[in-house]
């Protein structure tokens, strides 16, 4: 299984989009294979869903995402988890244990505006880090 988790340093970002990295991991037998970490290529609509099914992501994790992008990965047949919040090791080992889940999108509409790659301002709610 093919994962990609929107990341902010050692943390789930909570913009899927405008993250500044995706962790790109690998987990068989419950263990993690293979372990990367990429560049956002940058924020274009449609573009990161072909981007990451290109590279063969089965699941995409992030803090929060619109309902046009979880229609577009959707398209690509890549299954969308949001509402994580928290460090990337933490939801790695969820991942190991079957154990995540996920929650409401933690994004509003045009939040991620000036967030991530773009960053000055996130207008979503304090997440605890």
């Amino acid at each position: 299984m093919k994962i990609a988790i929107s990341t902010d340093g050692d943390f789930v970002s909570s913009h899927f989009g405008r993250c500044p990295s995706f962790t790109i991991i690998n987990i068989e037998n419950k263990e993690v294979v293979k372990k990367e970490i990429i560049d956002n290529p940058g924020h274009h609509p449609g573009f990161i869903p072909q981007f990451l099914h290109q590279r063969g992501v089965e699941y995409i994790i992030a803090g929060g995402m619109g309902a046009r992008a979880a229609q577009l990965f959707n398209e690509k047949e890549i299954k969308t988890i949001v509402g994580i919040t928290g460090t990337i090791n933490d939801v790695i080992e969820k991942l190991k244990k079957g154990t995540l889940e996920g929650k409401e999108s933690l994004c509003n509409p045009g939040a991620g505006r000036g967030y991530g790659i773009d960053k000055s301002v996130c207008d979503h709610p304090d997440e605890e880090q």
